[in-house]
């Protein structure tokens, strides 16, 4: 199930996304994201059941949709250059995506029926222009935001996913350097 398109970003239908998002934020604070259900979503945010299950299908789908609002981050840091840039935005990229929450957030959006996964394409790859666009504003040369997405951010994210341990923030390094080299 898809959740609904064209729905009003503001009043009710706003309020109780809001509300349903919050509950879960908060209830992975107490209990474990196992342990977690609809009702008890639905309950915790003051909505019935009926309104989760209508909007988003099921469980997976709504926290899916939940953990791509979060991963929503504020404008990447401004370090003054194109390299200190990225290495700042995949530090923390890196960070969150490795941690506990980071992977079951990754496990919910692939098993999503709502298209999630397009969403968290969408999002890193606006981030990753609003460097490049810093940087060719400062004069930098710059490689196009999607080749940053196949040199840095796959790896890291296929790393995280099937390696025993996380990439390391030096390879990372290596990868923006490389893909920086190929553009000047």
């Amino acid at each position: 199930m898809a959740i609904k398109e064209g729905i009003r970003t503001g009043g009710r239908s706003a309020r109780i996304q809001q509300s349903i998002h919050a509950a879960i934020a908060n209830l992975l604070l107490e209990v474990d994201r196992a342990a977690l259900s609809v009702p008890m979503i639905a309950t915790r945010a003051g909505v019935t059941p009926s309104t989760i299950y209508r909007r988003w299908g099921d469980l997976t789908s709504l926290l899916a949709d939940a953990a791509v609002e979060r991963l929503r981050p504020d404008t990447p840091a401004d370090c003054g250059s194109l390299r200190g840039d990225l290495q700042s935005w995949t530090e923390q990229y890196l960070d969150e995506m490795s941690s506990v929450a980071g992977r079951e957030m990754m496990r919910d959006v692939i098993a999503s029926a709502v298209g999630c996964g397009s969403k968290c394409f969408t999002i890193v790859r606006d981030q990753l222009q609003t460097i490049v666009d810093r940087a060719l504003a400062r004069g930098e040369t710059a490689p196009p935001a999607e080749e940053l997405l196949d040199a840095v951010v796959g790896p890291m994210i296929y790393r995280i996913f099937y390696s025993e341990t996380p990439p390391t923030l030096e390879r990372m390094y290596e990868l923006i350097d490389i893909c920086l080299a190929r553009h000047r």
